[in-house]
């Protein structure tokens, strides 16, 4: 979520040693004993096969999913690790009746693997498939298991049994900004249940970025960075992924001492119980972001301080950031160390690092031969470290900043070290594949990933289609260089639909017919076919699950982020650069490049598909509720389609309301002003009646982490102002990205989102009333200063939920709808 900046670096004798330097790592690299692509690639699974636990322990890592998520059939499964021969050289799982010689609670199905993760996603294709189950994050209404058999009466398999591959070596999992947007407050209990559904899902490549500034710290200090120093350089919890990206310094800081070392002890039991389940963890790397002290304390160093990203005035307590060129040997020394101290901590848990130091830093030249000698660098710092190193890259700078990365400019660096030796990723493939117009990354390996979410926003959207078609037509393309899928989505737990097609994608050789398997998927989720919810989702399968606009999604409707605009006639250069912005599929996801698209000089909300088609699905889905009551996943769902119908509505009685401030028709504004408040506050009581939808689960989780009252407030502070603000402010401009993580959280709506609207309408009303000019930076002092007070507020939310959700939204409908 970056916008571009600029550094603008000189080559001068003055680099002419660092030049040198790299150039050898060339040459070095370059003569490396380089393997064909398939052999690297199998050399590759081969070590990290290496590094898995023992069979053992994996069947009990495996065993203890089906513990977790089915307590009551412990003894109906059979867990089994086989090697890859017997799946004819792939990964697959194997599912087969179980026959006892006697009867018995014994075994009845057994389940074997090349992995836990296979195992665990055999159990779920099984429960799934045989026995109508369902499973989806517990915030989008958890697991539906009421349809599975009690023990004894397990469906069958056909006698020979069913055994799926892998079409692709690799499921990748998270971005780098989920940590942060997600993951931020979890404790182990939450990690275990996420690491179980990864295992389900079929996830074995995910990422691993918890815990890494109690890295860094060792590895700083060892360069005699003080902790002070350090106190500047970190993030605040909340913001810890874009710190890490050089975005940012000191921001929701400082980090305490307690942080870092119970991060630090959470990463490890993470990683320890991906091992356990034959994940191969992802771990960072350095990619040059380093403390403003460490050019003091190396002053020859070519270190350069890099532009703003999106502070309100360029404010250097904040921004601009130092990058080390990876030209410079002391690149090499410090990457050497991180790596060398993450062995330390961790063991030799994976050779797979990601790094990704040349999103929004071109080199200071297009030189081919100058970039493949930094991209040398770069994978030297890891191999150093570890000597089997994999480079994990996002490829979305070949995209987002095409001007520079031209064919020769790609080829240099994607071929600055041997194949099997990087691994790009296609972030957005599902809209912008990038493999399509690259030779496939120039015969790099690659993998096709989801992004679709940015922010962490709860907003219905979605393109199965892209996702049921994508990743095949990408293997089975001429040359394909893929070797796995994956999900980079900014946050998680909304759109479970969305996330269950991608998951089975690293399973499916061929295409599914979507409708056929919207049908099935239904049916498990509700543990019921219901005609009206099947009728439904053919709807919104059309529709909210079907944007083809080529605009990316990130929630702008009015609501969630309210446009900081002057509305008067011929005012629409009055309108906040960011409050206009529609972004279009040049954006990265965690480095994104919005442009403005102005249809008119109103702000626009992105509205992909028809409101009414959508409002039909609503009433099939209310019409259904007498056969659904008591599914915990109709209930997310219901409120889910009914706070995006009303959300819609909500940007067209805005609408309605400017019109009428532009004809100086103050009655009419005060209706539409008013049925636009009325909604905000009838939204949030639909979203109070879902635990799922709630603000207080937000902000507890955040104060539960704190072990004394300084970190609780710093970690509520944190938790409030990434969903609001943002970022910084002055008196009278509101944070840049300000809404960039909205929610539509009960809670949040009534006061935050409600005070804002009811504040902007009554400087409306009053410009009308008193026949003056609108004043707009009246406004933002009175609302920034609110925001700033609800910001650093310690008022306590609801963590359960209130209400009947179905009689809720039949009311809502009827009220707005007829």
């Amino acid at each position: 979520m970056n916008q571009k900046r600029t550094t603008t670096t000189t080559i001068t004798m003055s680099t002419l040693k660092t030049l040198i330097f790299t150039t050898t790592l060339l040459i070095l690299t370059l003569s490396s004993v380089a393997l064909s692509r398939p052999e690297a690639i199998d050399s590759l699974l081969k070590r990290l096969d290496s590094k898995r636990a023992s069979s053992s322990d994996q069947e009990s890592a495996a065993k203890g999913v089906l513990k977790r998520l089915l307590p009551s059939h412990i003894h109906s499964f059979l867990f089994k690790i086989v090697s890859k021969d017997v799946c004819g050289g792939h990964s697959c799982f194997l599912i087969n009746n179980y026959y006892k010689e006697s009867s018995g609670n014994g075994p009845e199905i057994s389940i074997k693997g090349t992995t836990a993760v296979e195992i665990a996603s055999g159990l779920h294709w099984y429960l799934k498939y045989w026995c109508g189950a369902h499973v989806s994050w517990d915030k989008t209404g958890g697991v539906q298991i009421a349809s599975i058999p009690k023990p004894g009466s397990l469906p069958h398999v056909k006698d020979k049994g069913v055994m799926i591959q892998r079409p692709v070596p690799w499921n990748y999992y998270q971005n780098v900004v989920t940590s942060s947007y997600s993951y931020v407050w979890w404790n182990w209990e939450r990690w275990e249940k996420e690491l179980d559904w990864m295992a389900l899902q079929g996830i074995n490549l995910p990422l691993a970025f918890t815990g890494q500034e109690a890295i860094w710290q060792k590895v700083f200090m060892n360069l005699n960075i003080t902790k002070e120093d350090l106190n500047d350089f970190f993030g605040g919890p909340a913001f810890l992924a874009w710190a890490r990206m050089g975005n940012l310094h000191g921001w929701g800081g400082p980090l305490s001492q307690n942080w870092l070392d119970q991060q630090l002890c959470l990463q490890k039991q993470i990683l320890s119980r991906m091992l356990e389940l034959g994940m191969t963890p992802v771990l960072p790397s350095f990619s040059g972001n380093v403390p403003a002290a460490l050019k003091k304390i190396f002053p020859s160093a070519n270190i350069t301080r890099l532009g703003d990203w999106n502070t309100v005035d360029k404010n250097p307590r904040w921004c601009c950031t130092y990058l080390l060129n990876p030209s410079d040997p002391l690149f090499v020394e410090i990457g050497e160390a991180f790596i060398r101290q993450q062995v330390k901590e961790y063991g030799d848990v994976t050779d797979i690092y990601n790094c990704d130091t040349f999103n929004e830093n071109s080199p200071p030249t297009n030189d081919p031969a100058y970039i493949s000698s930094l991209g040398a660098a770069v994978y030297k710092a890891m191999s150093r470290g570890d000597k089997d190193a994999v480079w994990l890259m996002q490829g979305w700078l070949f995209y987002s900043d095409s001007a520079f990365w031209k064919p020769p400019q790609m080829q240099a660096l994607l071929h600055s070290v041997p194949f099997g030796k990087m691994i790009v990723l296609d972030l957005f493939a599902e809209a912008k594949p990038i493999w399509k117009n690259s030779s496939q990354f120039y015969g790099t390996p690659y993998v096709w990933c989801l992004l679709h979410n940015f922010g962490g926003n709860i907003e219905m959207y979605g393109i199965l289609d892209a996702i049921s078609s994508g990743p095949v037509d990408a293997r089975i393309s001429e040359n394909s260089t893929m070797v796995g899928v994956g999900m980079c989505m900014e946050g998680i737990e909304h759109n479970p639909v969305v996330y269950e097609l991608m998951s089975e994608m690293a399973f499916r050789s061929g295409k599914p017919q979507v409708l056929e398997w919207l049908k099935t998927y239904s049916r498990r989720r509700y543990g019921k076919a219901v005609h009206q919810v099947v009728a439904a989702w053919d709807i919104l399968y059309r529709t909210v699950y079907n944007c083809t606009d080529g605009i990316a999604d990130h929630n702008t409707d009015f609501i969630v982020k309210f446009p900081d605009w002057d509305p008067s006639l011929n005012s629409g250069s009055n309108i906040s650069q960011q409050d206009n912005m529609r972004i279009l599929l040049t954006s990265s996801g965690t480095r994104r490049f919005l442009f403005q698209e102005k249809s008119s000089d109103f702000p626009e909300a992105h509205l992909w598909y028809s409101t009414q088609e959508v409002i039909h699905a609503l009433w099939l889905f209310l019409d259904a509720g007498n056969d659904l009551a008591g599914s915990l996943t109709y209930r997310y769902d219901l409120v889910d389609l009914t706070r995006q119908v009303l959300s819609k509505l909500a940007n067209q009685v805005y609408r309605d309301a400017m019109i009428a401030f532009r004809r100086k028709d103050a009655r009419a504004l005060n209706l539409h002003g008013q049925k636009f408040l009325q909604i905000i506050k009838d939204i949030d009581v639909l979203l109070a009646s879902d635990d799922n939808f709630l603000l207080g689960t937000w902000l507890e989780s955040a104060k539960k982490l704190a072990v004394d009252p300084n970190d609780m407030k710093l970690y509520e502070w944190n938790a409030r102002t990434q969903v609001t603000m943002w970022y910084d402010t002055t008196k009278t401009n509101q944070s840049q990205l300000h809404d960039y993580a909205n929610k539509f959280w009960s809670g949040l709506l009534e006061d935050y989102y409600l005070p804002r609207a009811s504040t902007y309408f009554g400087h409306l009303m009053k410009s009308l009333e008193e026949n003056k000019n609108f004043k707009l930076t009246e406004w933002r002092k009175e609302w920034i200063a609110f925001s700033n007070k609800w910001q650093a507020d310690t008022k306590i939310y609801p963590v359960k939920a209130k209400g009947d959700a179905l009689a809720i939204a039949k009311a809502l409908y009827r009220k707005y709808f007829g």
